[in-house]
């Protein structure tokens, strides 16, 4: 968990609020996995960023959906 500490506040609110199970630390930002209904995860952390008016943007392609996937990263 030293790794969060490292992170941007704006990324350490999104990830007390939308609480993921499963994410992994990258360069900009985090990878949220294991996402069951994909289309419904983006929009709650889209409404979530929007809500909290935090420097942050919700990022996914096809290959990161296959493995049920997507990125939130700092602006």
């Amino acid at each position: 968990m030293s790794t969060i500490n490292t992170l941007s506040k704006d990324l350490q609110k999104f990830i007390d609020k939308f609480e993921p199970n499963k994410f992994k630390v990258m360069g900009r930002g985090i990878e949220v996995r294991g996402v069951s209904n994909i289309h419904d995860a983006i929009e709650t952390a889209k409404g979530i960023i929007e809500k909290l008016k935090l420097n942050l943007r919700v990022s996914h392609n096809a290959e990161m959906v296959s493995y049920g996937a997507f990125e939130v990263c700092v602006l």
